[in-house]
């Protein structure tokens, strides 16, 4: 299982809304608004006070960190990220879960390994990695994920964690996406689906909508289904395909590229004409998610080639 981190793309706004999660939003905990690092840089949400910290995200970009108190060494994950994210004059905030004492936080991102971190932006989550990072490998990837914030405009800063609180504005998003963004936050799947096609048919090399699109079905697929059924009816059934294409899919959701990409693989490689086809087509969507130049996708394009010749 991979811990290599999921890199977002400028195309992922309006991923799961998380923004319903805890029914009495309130104040964060008495010393939790401030960690290691920087003042203000770490926030310790609970289910309480989660929708708080979800909301913030509108306005700055986090890094959300499921952590558990039961396995002391897991915080180091918090840490490592509070490290970076306090050289981010005020960028990017640290939000650690204590999945132990808030299990359905843990359950809502669908984690399946503690620590696992993830990107909350404008209160969508983009997986990332699991497992523990060193603070000097994060810089890049928190780089692509403040590019992503400032792409859908979540510029703001910490007040008293570095760096000017007010910035010039960002150029808007590109208003052809607008449509499916606001469906995907809506929940509506089907509009958004249709918007990206719509976009398709004029620039059909688009491959920002390419990815959007492969992105919305995705979510489509994920949230209409039941993960831990999902799962047993793939290891029950390795030769249904309807099972192991969305047993790949919430591989990718919970940030296992490579499991996603060598499940669908291995099941080219298991059928033939129609049923290869289907799973061949599932996988090229997954990769256009992921992105064409990662070296996840390169790897497993490869793959890909062998097994169907």
């Amino acid at each position: 299982m991979s811990d290599q981190p999921m890199m977002p793309r400028a195309a992922m706004r309006g991923a799961v809304d998380l923004s319903g999660l805890g029914q009495t939003p309130s104040a964060p905990p008495a010393g939790g608004g401030a960690g290691a690092g920087a003042a203000g840089v770490r926030m310790d949400a609970t289910e309480a006070n989660f929708q708080d910290a979800v909301m913030s995200t509108r306005e700055v970009a986090a890094l959300v960190v499921l952590w558990s108190a039961g396995h002391p060494e897991t915080e180091q994950a918090v840490t490592n990220a509070v490290t970076i994210a306090s050289q981010q004059d005020g960028r990017l905030r640290v939000i650690a879960v204590d999945v132990q004492a808030n299990p359905q936080v843990a359950a809502a991102f669908q984690a399946q390994q503690i620590p696992m971190t993830l990107g909350l932006i404008g209160g969508q989550p983009v997986p990332l990695f699991a497992g523990v990072q060193p603070a000097d490998q994060l810089a890049p990837v928190v780089a692509e994920l403040l590019k992503v914030a400032s792409q859908n405009g979540v510029t703001g800063r910490i007040p008293g964690a570095g760096g000017s609180e007010q910035e010039p504005a960002e150029p808007p998003v590109d208003p052809r996406f607008e449509a499916a963004f606001d469906a995907v936050e809506a929940g509506d799947y089907d509009t958004a689906i249709g918007a990206y096609e719509q976009v398709l048919k004029e620039s059909p090399a688009d491959e920002e909508a390419k990815a959007g699109l492969a992105q919305v079905k995705l979510l489509k697929r994920v949230s209409a289904a039941d993960m831990g059924q999902a799962r047993e009816a793939a290891a029950a059934n390795p030769s249904d395909v309807d099972a192991q294409l969305l047993a790949a899919d919430f591989d990718l959701v919970g940030g296992h590229v490579e499991d996603a990409f060598s499940r669908l693989v291995d099941l080219v490689r298991r059928t033939a004409d129609d049923e290869r086809n289907a799973v061949r087509t599932h996988l090229l969507e997954l990769f256009e998610i992921v992105g064409p130049k990662d070296e996840r996708v390169v790897k497993a394009r490869r793959a890909l080639m062998s097994a169907l010749f």
